[in-house]
């Protein structure tokens, strides 16, 4: 159990209380204790690994993040959307390899997140010692269209970065970018 948390866990037990309270859809005071119980059971028998958190949340870039992605999803799912309705023998998917510039099991998980929640996109490996992601998307036709997915994907982890990292992570973010063009 290297890695693993043995402290208290406040926000763990309260979120699963909430999604107790939600899974009931009727706040009680049966179902509060209840929750905060099963929260103190569930932490304890499965302990969450400590994702260390160095950054800071910055409200301008979260709130560019979170529009952004609200943009993404209404587009997208309209032309997941399309898709279906016109069903097209040509129409391609593909599983695409897109490495992340930046190393943090945080950062990995919140692009997976937001990248999986847009519709006509899935992340379905997630590699954190190479920090990859396999990708699987929708109309990807050509060479053209699997390099916007990849572009999709890298621009989402900026958003991620530069929302929730620190100073120095910022640093090597835009070093690591340097360096990819200097090599290119």
């Amino acid at each position: 159990m290297t890695g693993r948390r043995r402290s208290f866990q406040p926000r763990a037990i309260i979120a699963v209380a909430v999604v107790w309270n939600l899974l009931w859809s009727d706040l009680t005071w049966a179902n509060a204790i209840n929750g905060i119980l099963i929260g103190c059971v569930v932490v304890t028998v499965f302990p969450l690994p400590s994702i260390p958190f160095v950054g800071t949340v910055r409200l301008w870039p979260l709130a560019k993040l979170t529009g952004h992605f609200l943009i993404d999803l209404v587009r997208s799912s309209w032309q997941v959307s399309l898709a279906a309705l016109q069903p097209r023998l040509d129409s391609a998917s593909a599983i695409i390899e897109v490495p992340m510039h930046f190393h943090s099991d945080l950062y990995l998980t919140l692009t997976a997140a937001l990248v999986t929640l847009v519709p006509g996109s899935v992340v379905v490996e997630a590699r954190r010692e190479a920090s990859v992601l396999y990708i699987h998307a929708l109309g990807t036709r050509t060479m053209a269209d699997l390099a916007d997915v990849r572009d999709n994907v890298l621009t989402i982890e900026r958003r991620v970065l530069e929302t929730f990292g620190s100073r120095s992570e910022l640093a090597a973010y835009r070093a690591a970018l340097a360096d990819d063009r200097s090599v290119s």
